[in-house]
């Protein structure tokens, strides 16, 4: 009977265990895979050239310093002390608070969309191993009368008339690979070979999941050192090209004069915030998996310090390129630049296929860009999973259990991105992308993480529980920032967004009236979550309002490293926990009188 029970009770045990990372490497390389990604390479450089080139650095360099850090290090550290996914660890800090943790959860439904751009990066990659690179010439069934091919696109003669043709590689984007349509309202039929390379990058994320975080840290060993291999290659070759010093010229050429416009701001504000990977609930995920005395104060500049440097070195990569490519066509590098899907799929692979050896620097390229985006892929789903795990831990963490839910979770994902591989699929991504990861979202989802920790939690009791875990008291600048610069900064934002809002266009297309309104539905489901959520929970608690509002604001008594920790982290547990439940009780004791 007692062999039975201890059994029963291991099987309990192992059911309901998270896991943590196998080593403190594989958490480094996961957290750094994942913040390093397509805006280190294809937004980043654009910002800084389009809003005064080195003078740029200036409020991304401020607003790291005054909004990204802190917030990171708030997040890494929530998931740390916590143990929990980013919906449920908020009733460890503050159940009042856990609509945060649903609106992340919506966030990052519409985050996945972009494995979108994984499907067309590996599209690319294939092509780019053919005798003649297809969006360098004319010669291909989908072309057009009005094609301009790579030598005619470079000739000074044409120049002049360069706007009455499409260079060849604008029309394999839009011909052959999206074969896109006239707008949202013509979906067409599915790209059945998207649709494969769809399907490939679901199968490559379920088994870099499946097994949870030890599969995870795992496979990033390759995925998040092997993109800087390819970026130390592509930095080599582009500064040895002709052209590539004007390049870099336009790159970092400081305009003082842009420092005035709180556009340039706005924009640096946005990169750091999508660069960082902050107010998604992806750190909190990650950090979760820490054991508790990890010093997440010291990873936290370090791994920003390597997000930021990574961005600022891609810009040379693209810059020297199109330096290079600008060079070629008689024409200045504006011309040539761009953000986005235009610099990725267009531009960049244009200037690749003009070097000697193409195929060998596109390939480099886009397996770089698959890389890029592997990680974040992967790192969003396993976020979104286990932040749902931890709400069922008994049924979705037992070992079989786990697996069949990831499977069938992917499978459902890869069916639900079936619309972005169709001819108008790229009108539903942009649409996704403009409404429903719009910063208005991330500017919500800060300045309520601030007051639910910095104000209601108490950015004091916060900083000892950083200190408790890592040893080190941060400074009372954190909390300065916690408290008063990031809500501030975030409410500023979100009003200027309101006020200088434009509609989505794309090209010349204007999208119908019903696409805005689907879009702000999009904003809205994550935007209303958090005082909706809290309006339920304050209603559905028993008592009187004072009553509720101290029950709801107060932490639950046993986060989850209390139950594994034996020793002096024991009894720090325990005297935590009696410092929180006597903080309750006196709150309760004071609402009674």
């Amino acid at each position: 009977m007692n062999r039975k029970q201890r059994q029963k009770s291991e099987k309990r045990r192992r059911d309901e265990d998270r896991g943590q990372w196998a080593s403190k490497r594989e958490y480094v390389l996961v957290v750094a895979g994942n913040v390093v990604g397509l805006g280190n390479v294809w937004r980043f450089p654009y910002l800084c050239y389009k809003n005064g080139g080195g003078a740029f650095l200036v409020p991304y360099g401020l607003l790291a310093l005054f909004s990204g850090i802190p917030l990171f290090l708030l997040e890494i550290s929530i998931g740390q002390y916590t143990q929990e996914g980013f919906i449920t660890c908020w009733t460890k800090l503050c159940p009042l608070a856990q609509g945060i943790g649903i609106g992340q959860l919506i966030i990052l439904f519409y985050y996945t969309n972009y494995v979108a751009i994984e499907a067309w990066a590996l599209f690319y990659l294939v092509f780019s191993f053919r005798s003649q690179l297809p969006w360098a010439t004319c010669k291909n069934t989908w072309n057009t009368a009005e094609c301009l091919d790579l030598q005619t696109f470079n000739s000074s003669h044409v120049t002049a008339n360069q706007t009455k043709g499409t260079s060849a590689a604008v029309e394999f984007w839009e011909r052959r690979m999206l074969g896109m349509s006239g707008g949202i309202e013509e979906l067409g039929s599915v790209r059945w070979e998207l649709a494969l390379c769809l399907l490939v990058c679901w199968v490559f994320c379920y088994f870099s999941i499946w097994k949870g975080v030890r599969s995870s840290g795992k496979v990033a060993y390759f995925t998040a050192t092997f993109p800087y291999v390819m970026l130390l290659i592509l930095l080599i070759r582009g500064l040895t090209l002709p052209g590539a010093s004007e390049g870099i010229y336009y790159y970092l050429y400081p305009d003082i004069n842009r420092l005035a416009d709180l556009e340039v701001w706005i924009e640096a504000g946005s990169q750091i915030f999508f660069s960082y990977s902050l107010t998604a609930g992806i750190l909190n995920v990650l950090g979760s998996y820490n054991d508790y005395n990890n010093n997440c104060y010291k990873d936290c500049f370090w791994i920003c310090l390597l997000n930021s440097g990574t961005s600022f070195l891609a810009g040379f990569v693209v810059f020297s390129v199109l330096g290079f490519m600008a060079h070629q066509q008689g024409v200045s590098v504006d011309t040539v630049t761009g953000s986005g899907p235009g610099l990725a799929f267009i531009a960049y692979p244009q200037a690749t296929a003009l070097m000697p050896l193409p195929q060998l620097w596109t390939v480099c390229f886009f397996l770089m860009l698959i890389l890029l985006t592997v990680d974040t892929h992967f790192v969003m789903v396993e976020s979104i999973f286990t932040s749902v795990s931890d709400l069922f831990p008994k049924f979705l963490r037992a070992p079989v259990k786990h697996e069949i839910f990831v499977l069938i979770s992917c499978i459902s994902f890869c069916l639900l991105h079936l619309p972005l591989v169709t001819q108008g699929g790229l009108y539903i991504f942009q649409l996704i992308e403009y409404y429903g990861a719009t910063r208005v979202c991330m500017n919500v989802m800060a300045i309520s993480e601030c007051v639910a920790v910095g104000w209601i939690f108490g950015a004091d009791r916060f900083s000892n529980i950083i200190e408790d875990m890592t040893g080190q008291r941060p400074s009372v600048f954190f909390s300065l920032c916690w408290k008063f610069i990031i809500p501030l900064l975030s409410l500023v934002s979100f009003i200027l967004y309101l006020v200088d809002y434009k509609h989505l266009k794309v090209d010349d297309y204007v999208y119908p009236d019903w696409a805005y309104a689907l879009g702000w539905i999009m904003t809205f489901s994550t935007v209303v979550m958090v005082p909706l959520w809290a309006a339920g929970l304050m209603c559905l608690t028993p008592g009187t309002f004072k009553q509720r509002w101290s029950i709801l604001c107060c932490p639950a008594e046993d986060p989850a490293w209390q139950k594994k920790d034996t020793g002096e982290k024991e009894m720090t547990a325990e005297l935590t926990s009696s410092a929180v439940t006597s903080y309750c009780d006196m709150q309760s004791q004071t609402n009674k009188t």
